[in-house]
């Protein structure tokens, strides 16, 4: 291969490039992103960066001294993909001809449909997002997060930290029933409570008021939150659309296989836009986490400098963590389709606790709360277990 582009500048972007380089690649390499700003941190923009604590250099991803030897396209968006002529066509007009490559477009936050052009709604997935969002919290006030999904409530922590009055409005009956099943996100949302956050759950909302800018939430069953600022936490979508006609099969991103390749050969894909085979479960996952990003680029790059000839492995079960109102929370494995969840340390009411879900009586996922030590033992269990 004498060009490889890699269509993504986040994480999971620069691991691949980085991955390239060590797998001994040694020819042109072409990054694109369609943000203007280097590869940079996620996880603390709704933590530590929102709340004033980390500054923008503290994000940088790369090192002073690292060098990938790679051209970078930034603040110019990937706009088609023509595989006949191995061909990324870009949005400024321009066209990087690569022999493989590398999807790792990420995702977009969702928005509430009707907030369009209405001033102090915000969402969370970007550093300009983090940054807006960072000014209007420093001026306090009413704060509604729409979602009590793991951004909508590090952002509630993070807003409450810092003095603001916060609701949260959840349409499930259970915040986190869906990565944590029913009893243990019902654990971990409490927090709200207990700091003081109040958390509406089993009702949608139906619109917002305000003329130029936000003033109030409007909930389904008829209820009015004033609001001086709502952040919209209600998932992301894949950024793939610009794949269409392709020849990339996409189902909920890229459909990959268990090593990242796509339909089309000399492509493959990581991060959030792909849609991994996951051996283990027998169908296929998106997994949305900063491990995912980081681990799994290793696997499709090895898949296209051997034009498909290695044998898939079997990826580690996805790990993410979250930080909220001073809580350590960490979870590995998948929840869903375990039938029993035991406490196996600490309380679940003091919120110091280490959960295993299991099925079958083998354990399939593992849940702390300030159980660092005991939670990294557990977790080098199931990867083993699993592996």
């Amino acid at each position: 291969m004498r060009t490889v582009a890699v269509v993504g500048a986040s994480l999971a972007g620069l691991s691949a490039a980085r991955s390239l380089r060590k797998q001994g690649y040694d020819g042109r390499l072409v990054v694109i992103g369609d943000e203007l700003h280097r590869p940079y941190d996620r996880p603390p923009l709704s933590k530590e960066f929102l709340a004033g604590t980390l500054g923008e250099t503290e994000l940088a991803l790369e090192t002073d001294d690292e060098d990938l030897r790679a051209e970078w396209l930034l603040g110019t968006r990937a706009v088609g993909l023509d595989r006949t002529e191995r061909t990324v066509r870009l949005g400024d007009g321009q066209q990087v001809r690569a022999d493989g490559v590398v999807l790792a477009t990420g995702a977009a936050a969702r928005t509430l449909p009707g907030s369009e052009g209405l001033s102090g709604v915000h969402t969370l997935r970007t550093l300009d997002d983090a940054r807006a969002l960072r000014d209007e919290l420093a001026r306090g006030g009413r704060l509604v997060v729409i979602g009590g999904g793991f951004i909508g409530a590090e952002v509630a922590s993070t807003a409450y930290a810092l003095g603001l009055e916060v609701t949260v409005v959840e349409v499930a009956p259970t915040p986190l029933a869906g990565p944590l099943g029913e009893t243990m996100g019902a654990v971990v949302s409490a927090l709200h409570a207990d700091h003081g956050v109040r958390l509406l759950c089993g009702v949608g909302v139906k619109g917002l008021s305000g003329e130029t800018r936000v003033d109030a939430v409007l909930l389904e069953d008829g209820r009015s939150l004033p609001a001086d600022i709502v952040v919209v936490g209600v998932g992301a979508s894949p950024c793939v659309q610009w794949l269409d006609g392709s020849g990339v099969e996409l189902d909920n991103g890229v459909k990959c296989g268990a090593d990242g390749r796509t339909s089309v050969s000399g492509v493959v894909a990581v991060g959030d836009c792909a849609n991994w085979y996951d051996p283990r479960a027998g169908f296929h996952r998106r997994v949305e986490h900063w491990t995912g990003a980081r681990e799994r680029p290793d696997a499709a790059v090895a898949t296209l400098l051997a034009g498909g000839a290695v044998a898939p492995g079997v990826p580690r079960p996805p790990y993410f963590w979250s930080d909220q109102y001073g809580v350590k929370i960490q979870f590995v494995g998948h929840a869903a389709g375990a039938d029993s969840v035991t406490v196996e340390a600490g309380a679940a009411d003091d919120r110091d606790v280490l959960a295993v879900y299991r099925r079958a009586g083998d354990p399939v996922a593992v849940l702390g709360m300030n159980q660092p030590r005991l939670f990294t033992r557990w977790r080098k269990q199931l990867a083993a277990a699993t592996s």
